[in-house]
């Protein structure tokens, strides 16, 4: 199983938002991922298809959306068009999960479902067969630069065992404090997917971070 490192933009200086996704990716990042919020779902407000559209001129690499707002479906439409790859939503967010993740789908993305720290997985379990990507938040959404919660990597393990029984192919993907001296755990326990904004944003040389967010997942621990 090989390590994604999908830095996030929303710790980018925005001024410079060509210069550092360029950097990202010429250390290795597979994935850009955005933050979208809509200051009802989460406090917080940030990017929408503007940004998403910006940055596919930017890079060819996927670009990893994950929606913390009400009422994702809404948005399915817009962000394929404006060249998002991956459709992450929560599924407190809305109904009808199932319909939603197949029109995600039939717009050409991956469709994934995140899992805030509370979230059971009893939220994904009836509909794995329908995802692309399972997303495990290892802090409380809203907030950039928060720390990893302990906890994260039981739920972690017990998502991987939940992929494994019915042997989903998603991906497994973990947000939240991510860093070089936090990465190790939740790899050993079966993520695959890793965001990370200050760890790599915030660094001088966002190249050398996300080489070395990539090494502390040589080996499985």
């Amino acid at each position: 199983m090989s390590c994604r490192i999908a830095p996030s933009v929303l710790s980018a200086d925005l001024d410079r938002l060509r210069e550092q996704v360029e950097q990202a990716v010429a250390g290795g990042a597979e994935w850009i991922h955005v933050d979208v919020m809509d200051g009802h779902f989460v406090p917080n407000l940030t990017f929408g298809a503007p940004l998403i559209r910006a940055l596919r001129r930017i890079t060819d690499r996927p670009l990893d959306v994950h929606l913390m707002v009400q009422h994702p479906e809404r948005y399915i439409t817009e962000y394929a068009d404006a060249g998002a790859a991956v459709f992450t939503f929560h599924p407190e967010a809305t109904v009808h999960v199932q319909r939603h993740l197949s029109a995600v789908r039939e717009h050409g993305m991956l469709a994934g479902l995140a899992l805030n720290p509370a979230s059971p997985l009893a939220l994904i379990e009836e509909v794995v067969g329908d995802l692309d990507l399972v997303l495990v938040m290892s802090v409380n959404p809203g907030y950039g630069g928060q720390s990893y919660l302990p906890a994260s990597t039981d739920k972690i393990r017990r998502t991987r065992a939940l992929l494994d029984r019915h042997r989903s192919r998603a991906a497994l993907e973990v947000d939240g404090g991510i860093t070089a001296d936090t990465i190790a755990e939740p790899w050993g326990a079966g993520a695959d997917t890793f965001v990370a904004g200050t760890a790599v944003f915030g660094a001088n040389d966002p190249a050398q971070a996300v080489r070395a967010l990539s090494r502390r997942c040589a080996v499985r621990v």
